[in-house]
């Protein structure tokens, strides 16, 4: 058996290399309790001034080192920490799921109004919703993180959708993984009956509950000049 010595320098640098990638972590960390917070702030406030609460849940996540390795060798992005931040935009992700499709809007229109809160890319796919059927607005936002050795500007995607489209998308996600991707036409089609059925499930309770509680707010015109597709 071959034994391979491994220098102090060696082991040092190997060292360095997973503080940095460490430290780099924890920025998104950071800063996916910054964005959690101001919603956390703005669902408070909505249940004590206004007795209503537009959000039915939060979830976070960061991406684990394996998945950020396997998209920086799928783009070809350089193993630099400055490209990495500025070419992987979903490394730290929340999704607020909310009750109807005028809370979604509404919410995004309030976090983003924020002054310390800049928006990188809008996708509107409930506006416009991509061919599966898939409804949700995602929004690629940067939050300042004030750290003890200066300021980190940190990208969070942020996925605000309803009820009825995270049902959908969470039995979509579990078809396509049972399958790998390889989903029979059939499936493909009951999936995309279901999406439309969602769509209508969501205006039928946003109609509900306007003549249950009042007239509320039309819907805002699509956020056209921030729309990316896909």
């Amino acid at each position: 058996m071959t034994t391979i010595e491994v220098s102090e320098d060696d082991i040092s640098q190997a060292k360095e290399l997973r503080d940095q990638f460490q430290r780099f972590l924890r920025g998104y960390e950071f800063g996916m309790r910054e964005v959690e917070t101001k919603i956390s702030i703005l669902r408070d406030e909505f249940l004590h001034d206004h007795d209503y609460n537009p959000i039915e849940h939060v979830t976070s996540r960061l991406k684990t080192p394996d998945s950020i390795v396997e998209k920086i060798a799928r783009k070809g992005i350089e193993p630099d920490f400055e490209r990495i931040r500025d070419e992987i935009t979903d490394i730290a992700g929340i999704r607020v799921t909310c009750s109807f499709v005028t809370d979604v809007y509404q919410l995004f229109d309030l976090l983003t109004a924020q002054d310390d809160i800049t928006v990188r890319v809008v996708k509107d796919y409930i506006a416009q919703p991509k061919a599966n059927g898939y409804r949700s607005l995602h929004a690629i936002i940067e939050v300042p993180v004030f750290l003890s050795t200066g300021q980190l500007c940190i990208p969070v995607e942020v996925q605000f959708r309803t009820i009825a489209m995270d049902f959908w998308a969470s039995l979509e996600h579990k078809i396509h993984y049972k399958f790998q991707g390889q989903v029979p036409g059939h499936l493909v089609d009951s999936l995309t009956d279901a999406a439309h059925a969602a769509g209508e499930l969501d205006a039928r309770m946003e109609r509900i509950h306007r003549e249950a509680h009042g007239t509320r707010p039309a819907l805002p015109a699509p956020i056209d000049p921030r729309i990316v597709e896909v």
